[in-house]
């Protein structure tokens, strides 16, 4: 066993106890902000410094790498950073209103990026090249690897994915009319039709599909951080609608985060 599988043995562990964590603290952040996470800073700045120390690390670990012209790992390349691009530069100058983010939260994110950046950058432009890769005698550096069913399964997926995500974000984003107007709202457009937290649910299934098109033990603890993170989040949100519009919620027959089943 290699210290890189090590590693990510670690990481899945390390999730296990986050998961459990989160449905007894609430990640104190949007709706669930709390002043014992820190103190504050704008909701903007802080998405920014959150999201954009993957996005460059992912960008300096393709540059040193001496596979970084290769077809496949440069498309997974381009895939991921299409994701940080989108969440580290256009997404936080498109929230609206005057939200502000803890400085714990933000040093949280900070580090697991930082973390996750080390598991998919590396594994895409060092550690697959020195293992026995294939699939039917495909090999992970081939271009043929682009017509097996992992790699046309999970770049639907991702794709239906990231397009859930926008699109559930951009819903949230204009619920309020007014940029004074602090309310909470139930969105129902989309995804809202089934789950309170489509924009997880778009996050859950990009992240899937990334772990089979990649074909990798590193893309599959990713998307076990990604749940282990975002379902129990989603857990605390439905239960704060249940509260806040509970005769609605009741009617709708909304589910979490993953439609007719939770």
């Amino acid at each position: 066993m290699t210290a890189f599988t090590i590693y990510l043995l670690v990481m899945i562990g390390i999730a296990a106890v986050v998961f459990v964590s989160l449905y007894f603290v609430d990640a104190g952040y949007g709706m669930m902000i709390s002043p014992k996470w820190g103190k504050s800073i704008n909701n903007k700045l802080a998405w920014f410094f959150m999201e954009f120390p993957i996005f460059l690390a992912m960008i300096i670990l393709w540059a040193f790498s001496p596979h970084r012209l290769e077809v496949v790992p440069f498309l997974f390349f381009l895939l991921f950073e299409m994701h940080y691009l989108q969440r580290s530069l256009i997404f936080p100058f498109l929230i609206k209103g005057k939200s502000k983010m803890p400085l714990g939260i933000m040093f949280m994110g900070i580090a697991f990026n930082v973390l996750n950046s080390m598991m998919q950058g590396w594994w895409i432009f060092y550690e697959s090249f020195r293992v026995n890769y294939t699939v039917n005698g495909i090999g992970y550096g081939d271009i043929q690897w682009l017509t097996t069913p992992q790699f046309i399964i999970g770049l639907c997926m991702f794709i239906a994915g990231f397009i859930i995500n926008l699109h559930s974000d951009y819903i949230i984003r204009h619920l309020r009319k007014d940029p004074n107007d602090t309310q909470h709202y139930l969105p129902k457009e989309g995804m809202y039709h089934y789950v309170t937290s489509a924009n997880y649910l778009g996050e859950l299934v990009e992240w899937l599909g990334f772990a089979i098109l990649t074909w990798s033990l590193s893309g599959l603890v990713f998307f076990i951080w990604t749940f282990a993170n975002l379902v129990p989040r989603a857990n605390a949100i439905y239960h704060r609608y249940q509260t806040e519009f509970g005769a609605e919620m009741k009617n709708l027959k909304l589910k979490r985060v993953i439609p007719f089943i939770y």
